[in-house]
């Protein structure tokens, strides 16, 4: 069974709920899965652009990318406490797009405690802004879950926010469907498929948004 169990924040009015600051705050974070990795991308870049995984000293080029992707200030040292000394790291499983030979998108194949050993976490997806418009995420997304294939993994999860449209788009053009953590989400994803002009994936993910809501493991 999918875990969840986070903490919810539930807009309680209709100016709160149509707030973007608000909508930024929403609790617990949307959650997607990818059921299988079957029939994934062969990875076709631009031209220009290739994928390859963490080398000694990309530190500083990770926190660059992710603050402007996820425009926050990143402390230097970030990549070293968050992602290199967690037992999980390994250099295969933090993929970059680079540039030339400058990292410009990152994305990494993660482990996902909570979910189970078979299941892997697609983790710190960004793509550097003057970048974006060329799918880089996407591509590094792809490169991701490929690593997980290699890996043994049966499927993949991820956690993203409701107001992070481009984000939710490309995942589910990875064939991603949402998974409910809390009573809140369904009204809360109906909200992302309009946002996104996709209205009908409401009626796509009917079985979905009207099913169970899934419980963390003990």
């Amino acid at each position: 069974m999918w875990p969840g169990g986070l903490a919810a924040g539930v807009p309680t009015t209709e100016t709160e709920r149509m707030c973007p600051m608000a909508q930024r705050l929403l609790q617990p974070q949307l959650f997607m899965v990818r059921a299988n990795l079957d029939d994934l991308p062969e990875l076709q870049l631009p031209d220009g652009y290739a994928v390859r995984c963490y080398r000694e000293g990309d530190g500083a080029a990770w926190e660059r990318i992710v603050g402007a992707a996820f425009e926050r200030e990143v402390q230097t040292g970030e990549f070293e406490s968050s992602i290199k000394q967690r037992e999980a790291f390994r250099p295969e499983r933090v993929l970059f797009v680079v540039w030339g030979d400058v990292p410009v998108a990152t994305a990494s194949a993660w482990d996902s405690p909570g979910w189970g050993p078979q299941t892997g976490q697609l983790h710190m997806v960004g793509t550097k802004p003057e970048h974006r418009g060329k799918h880089l995420g996407y591509w590094v997304s792809v490169a991701a879950l490929h690593q997980f294939r290699t890996e043994g993994r049966r499927d993949v999860m991820l956690s993203t926010d409701d107001f992070r449209l481009p984000a939710i788009k490309t995942y589910l053009r990875l064939d991603f469907e949402p998974v409910l953590v809390h009573e809140n989400q369904p009204r809360r994803w109906s909200d992302v498929f309009v946002a996104l002009g996709q209205p009908e994936l409401s009626e796509k993910f009917a079985e979905i948004l009207d099913g169970s809501i899934f419980k963390p493991r003990a």
